[in-house]
């Protein structure tokens, strides 16, 4: 039977239909359990910088060595991520985020026992690299099952992820460290460590189980929805041409390279907010580890919203360079108004956290945008390196920043100074982007 010219527009919002509905399935599988994975990440992460507030003075550490083992995270973080990323694509996502998960909840347990500088950074250093290979793992694998034009929202939502943690780990962090202190004769910041570490492990065990490596694998998908998915992967391959396809494309490609630069100028804002916000915080005057929690917070609901609320209208619109650099002159900008109001003597502390807020939700609101970037120039093998090493070698900048900022804590007393340094270099990733990226609405030109 022939479809006629009048039947073409109900035939193909009948496609559109069930490919939305689809979708709507595969959002609620993944998204939700990826985002706790990542929370669980995250928490285990940063939550150095709540214990922090403790364990510089139980240890007698100075700003300069938590700076430094803030930081060392990434250098295991960033010799590691390549490999973990190919050998995701050689033995499954569920192996792989099985394997990092697991070990990483281990690792951040083991951060109990600390009492030298040197073993504060050799378990840093661990928790780096076991962690490697999750983050660019997971943004490798959504694109297994997600075409480019559905990709920013559902990079913003796992994403956001971070942003939750944020709002969980602060009153998280604050209540353990005020409770727990002196159970079974430790301090707070050491109990801290065990009960952000196990359930980790638990979730590890419970990624074998649950997770499903590719479309065509998904025993809960029917016959027909696993047709509409790889109809739409196999539609945005060829609407994108002809890219890179071989693992050696990356390393040789002046565009991923680019990417790197534009990528760790913003990790340079967010791991510098990331690992100081407590401070920051205290600083101000907020001294109660309780009270700190529950203000970082409010400002990572804040950059939750925005991450998912930036990558919809990013999709919506089909608009990637001014989503990214819009977004990263806003944290840049307000960074240094951070800067500015902390210099000012008597300031409203409420004034100050606005600013800080303002710079968070801008910098993380970039981040998912930027991702759409690697898969208009990578492919197959290509992307799965490509994607590692952009994240593996921006990711140094989460080693520099917290360390910097923590050699001009120790020297001025003050934190304003790596402020302003931060907030200009955020705004070269903006400038990069609309200087080196061309437009990329419909095209993978750039």
């Amino acid at each position: 039977m022939s479809i006629t010219k009048q039947d073409i527009p109900v035939f193909a919002g009948a496609t559109d239909d069930a490919e939305s509905s689809t979708y709507r399935k595969i959002s609620w599988r993944l998204l939700p359990f990826l985002g706790v994975l990542w929370v669980l990440a995250w928490l285990d992460r940063v939550n150095i910088g709540f214990a922090k507030l403790q364990m510089l003075d139980s240890l007698h550490f100075s700003e300069a060595v938590y700076g430094l083992g803030a930081g060392i995270f990434f250098l295991g973080y960033f010799l590691f991520e390549v490999p973990s990323n190919a050998l995701l694509q050689k033995i499954g996502a569920k192996k792989t985020i099985m394997r990092i998960t697991i070990c990483w909840g281990v690792i951040c347990m083991l951060q109990t026992y600390v009492t030298t500088p040197t073993q504060f950074y050799i378990l840093r250093f661990l928790l780096g690299a076991f962690e490697a290979g999750f983050y660019p793992g997971v943004i490798l694998y959504l694109t297994y099952w997600y075409p480019s034009q559905r990709r920013a929202r559902a990079f913003g939502t796992f994403m956001s992820a971070s942003a939750i943690a944020g709002v969980l780990g602060g009153p998280l962090a604050g209540w353990i460290m005020t409770t727990m202190g002196g159970v079974q004769g430790m301090h707070g910041w050491q109990w801290l460590f065990i009960l952000e570490g196990i359930p980790s492990v638990v979730a590890g065990v419970v990624t074998w189980f649950y997770m499903t490596d590719k479309p065509e694998d998904a025993h809960w998908l029917t016959e027909g929805e696993k047709r509409v998915v790889l109809d739409a992967l196999r539609r945005d391959s060829a609407a994108m041409g002809e890219r890179g396809h071989s693992w050696r494309e990356p390393f040789t490609n002046p565009k991923v390279w680019l990417l790197i630069a534009i990528f760790f100028c913003l990790l340079c804002a967010n791991s510098t907010l990331t690992f100081w916000i407590p401070t920051i915080i205290k600083d101000v005057g907020f001294g109660n580890p309780m009270v700190v929690g529950w203000i970082a917070a409010v400002a990572y609901l804040c950059g939750a919203i925005g991450m998912i609320a930036n990558g919809a209208h990013s999709d919506r619109r089909n608009e990637v360079r001014w989503h990214f650099s819009g977004a990263a002159i806003v944290g840049g900008v307000a960074m240094a108004a951070l800067a500015v109001l902390m210099g000012v003597p008597a300031m409203s502390p409420v004034i100050i956290m606005l600013a800080m807020t303002a710079s968070l939700v801008g910098t993380m609101s970039a981040i998912p945008v930027f991702w759409q970037l690697p898969n208009r120039y990578l492919a197959g093998s290509a992307a799965a390196v490509g994607v590692a090493l952009i994240n593996s070698v921006s990711n140094l900048a989460g080693f520099g920043a917290p360390y910097v900022m923590g050699l001009i804590k120790n020297a001025t007393g003050k934190v304003t100074s790596g402020l302003y340094l931060v907030a200009v270099i955020e705004v070269l990733a903006a400038v990069l982007v609309l200087i080196g990226i061309r437009n990329l609405r419909n095209t993978k030109e750039a």
